[in-house]
């Protein structure tokens, strides 16, 4: 099951101007290390973009500490490529037997 570990404050903007809100997310995985992305909801509703997995991390905690590290840059480049991605990357990548990739 995923949880989301971080909300940011900031607004970011895609190339044409329009808003979203960013949030990291993660799910642990059978080997006990937690995998994380990126999702992003237009301010104006619609389509909730998510990236391919940004990091693994150790524990829930590692996980925690790098969503907090992340700048407004690194989230506009994430956002790039959470519009660019192809369509499956609306959810969560899975790896045969139920893992996350």
């Amino acid at each position: 099951m995923s949880v989301r570990v971080h909300e940011y404050s900031s607004t970011i903007a895609d190339l044409d101007g329009h808003g979203y809100r960013a949030a990291a997310c993660g799910e642990q995985r059978r080997d006990g290390t937690w995998i994380g992305w990126l999702e992003f909801a237009p301010t104006s509703g619609g389509i909730v973009r998510r990236t391919p997995r940004e990091t693994t991390q150790p524990n829930l905690e590692a996980l925690v500490y790098w969503s907090r590290g992340l700048e407004v840059v690194y989230l506009e480049g994430a956002l790039e490529r959470a519009i660019t991605a192809p369509s499956d990357s609306l959810s969560p990548q899975r790896e045969p037997g139920g893992t996350s990739t």
